[in-house]
């Protein structure tokens, strides 16, 4: 894996001569944010030596290159899901080249269900801790010492002073910022109502099919995470609707330019 990072790195290095300050991973309906990057130059997933292919709508599948509050950052526009059939590296993959290409701090997002009965859908929830549900961990297998350690520590998943940041950053610009923990699942189902039951009762504020992998092997090389969530459905019993993936991407959509903002502050703000 050590020499498919450094090459793909490297051919990256080659075709853009770009560096950055942060990394931006864009979830589901979360792609607006692209319109307030001064791009620089872009380029296709499919145009990238190993790197997989967005098979989702709603994930353009191409790396962005530009600038973002004043720095220069690297946004994935679209990402990579377990359900899609990449393996749990595969997934990961180009989180491990953006720390190859010099990038230590990483902003993850994505649209979840809401399991905290206080939350609303199109509520922006910063993620304060996840639990990994996927029955999987990207770190499986034999050790890259020059990744990172073996067993790398989790208590603090999730930046402090980002998210201290991302606080003064909502109360300032009025938005009703929740917090909570994150629910990481493999999908590509929708939740039962018993499972919505179930992932409450074991403390998940919003449930999602993303962000807990990308979340592990960012630490585990010491990138700086910063996570944010959409609320795009209910699982609160009672709120319960049936739900399709373009409501989804609709309800994304209209709650992005909140998320946009904080994001864009915290990257102004280092």
């Amino acid at each position: 894996m050590l020499e498919k990072i450094k090459a793909t790195s490297a051919f990256i290095r080659k075709e853009t001569g770009f560096k950055a300050d942060a990394g931006i991973i864009l979830g589901t309906g979360l792609g607006g944010l692209v319109n307030e990057i001064e791009i620089v130059q872009t380029l296709k997933y499919t145009d990238i030596p190993n790197f997989p292919v967005s098979t989702v709508d709603g994930h353009k599948g191409q790396l962005i290159f530009g600038k973002l509050g004043g720095k220069n950052i690297i946004a994935m526009q679209g990402r990579f899901h377990y359900y899609e059939g990449y393996d749990m590296k595969e997934v990961t993959f180009p989180v491990r080249v953006m720390n190859d290409l010099g990038i230590k701090m990483l902003f993850v997002s994505n649209a979840s269900g809401g399991l905290n009965p206080g939350f609303r859908v199109g509520d922006v929830m910063m993620i304060t801790d996840h639990i990994n549900m996927f029955g999987n961990n990207p770190l499986m297998g034999p050790n890259i010492s020059e990744l990172g350690t073996r067993f790398p520590d989790m208590s603090q998943a999730y930046d402090l002073h980002l998210r201290n940041l991302a606080r003064k950053i909502a109360l300032k610009n009025h938005i009703d910022l929740k917090e909570g923990v994150y629910v990481g699942v493999p999908g590509p189902t929708f939740e039962t109502p018993s499972e919505y039951k179930m992932f409450r009762i074991l403390g998940g504020d919003a449930i999602g099919m993303s962000t807990v992998p990308e979340v592990i092997v960012a630490r585990h090389m010491g990138m700086n995470v910063f996570g944010i969530s959409i609320i795009t459905d209910s699982g609160v019993p009672g709120e319960i609707v049936e739900i399709s993936h373009e409501e989804v991407q609709e309800v994304a959509m209209k709650a992005e330019p909140k998320m946009s903002l904080i994001i864009r502050e915290l990257i102004a703000s280092f």
